[in-house]
């Protein structure tokens, strides 16, 4: 009990299947006190009497659900950080996971060293969190001195956020063969204008999940529509124009996808006002949406598909500039020609690449950009 042996975290696994509580807790004991539950009403009154560290609990159980479980564990433990599990391998419940306010979650059938992983960094989360309280009590000065350190788990943190993001943009991406490795590309090109445009690093951010999950709306268009072959009749276009509006939906009330949200709702609209849902236009248009748009075009072009083969650069830059003023920000497509064709092939090969900018202090700054935001080295 967390009680006999404070120096050890105490983990409580939920789940109506004995097999998984065993395999878990057997998995888990060596190095933490586990305890477990068959219910989540169990589980509820478990967390009455003691603390824990960590709640890692199955979402489908007789009873409460383990979705429905989360928010009373964190009224009853704030402190508490939860991990959900499911055998349901889709995009709509890990979503839904993070919107309730869970850490994170792990897909049944689970890869043992997964779970370790996902646990040490739940457990690390929860002293972050411990440690960030203590130190709000302590000396001005005590505060000062652990605010750098807080800040680089922070964005260890924002590091898992990414991974997670990155599966689900993969996991989206299996709908659409043709459009494989795109989600990543418009990543890519989107960060390098956002870049070359001045913005900062909480833009940067939103920005790249943006991006990652600008068709996640998609889950709720039907495959005989996505995956159409032919041209799509007018019923089939007006469903379709609506996933911008169903991923806003998904992303909503996720408050560290705030930005990307809008991204994600607004991608489709166009400078002069010609585009979808809303018909927005100009810079009542969000700023980063419009990048995308000019990110997302550029890939469009220069990719093969199924109706026709990739263009040149050449073909997709006089393509870009066609369409300024009407479908693009012109100071986005500016911004584009500011950047080497050699370097726009270099990202599309990402992630090994090599920049040339004017000067070493610009191609250090861009390197770290890459290396923080993509996860690749620049040479």
């Amino acid at each position: 009990m967390l009680e006999a042996s404070n120096t050890r975290p105490a983990v409580l696994v939920v789940d109506d299947e004995p097999e998984i509580i065993n395999v878990l807790c057997d998995l888990l004991s060596e190095h933490y006190e586990c305890s477990s539950a068959g219910s989540a009403e169990e589980a509820l009154a478990l967390l009455l009497k003691q603390s824990f560290h960590l709640v890692i609990s199955d979402i489908t159980m007789k009873g409460m659900s383990g979705l429905e479980m989360v928010p009373h564990v964190l009224e009853v433990s704030p402190q508490t950080v939860v991990v959900l599990v499911s055998g349901a391998q889709t995009i709509e419940s890990a979503i839904e996971a993070l919107r309730v306010g869970s850490f994170d979650y792990i897909m049944k059938p689970f890869d043992l060293r997964q779970v370790e992983a996902v646990v040490k960094r739940a457990l690390e989360h929860y002293d972050l969190r411990d440690a960030k309280r203590r130190y709000e009590n302590q000396l001005e000065e005590l505060v000062e001195q652990r605010t750098a350190e807080l800040d680089d788990a922070l964005d260890s943190l924002g590091d898992a956020y990414r991974t997670t993001l990155k599966a689900l943009a993969a996991a989206l991406e299996t709908r659409d063969h043709e459009t494989h490795g795109h989600s990543q590309r418009v990543v890519s090109f989107s960060l390098r204008l956002g870049y070359e445009l001045g913005l900062d690093k909480e833009q940067l951010m939103s920005l790249e999940f943006g991006s990652l999950l600008h068709d996640i709306g998609k889950i709720g268009v039907p495959d005989a529509i996505l995956r159409k072959p032919g041209a799509l009749d007018e019923d089939e276009w007006i469903k379709m124009r609506q996933h911008p509006l169903h991923g806003q939906q998904i992303l909503r009330g996720i408050e560290f996808l705030e930005g990307a949200a809008r991204v994600v709702a607004q991608h489709h609209e166009k400078w002069d006002g010609s585009g979808y849902p809303l018909g927005l236009k100009g810079e009542d248009i969000d700023l980063n949406a419009r990048i995308f748009a000019v990110a997302d075009a550029f890939d469009a072009l220069t990719s093969d598909r199924v109706y026709r083969a990739a263009q040149s650069y050449e073909a997709a830059s006089t393509e870009l500039d066609r369409c300024v003023s009407q479908h693009f920000d012109p100071k986005i497509v500016e911004a584009f020609h500011r950047v080497s064709k050699e370097e726009w092939e270099a990202l599309r090969r990402a992630p090994v690449l090599k920049i040339e900018t004017k000067s070493a202090l610009q191609r250090q700054a861009w390197a770290m950009t890459l290396e923080s935001r993509l996860g690749i080295t620049a040479s």
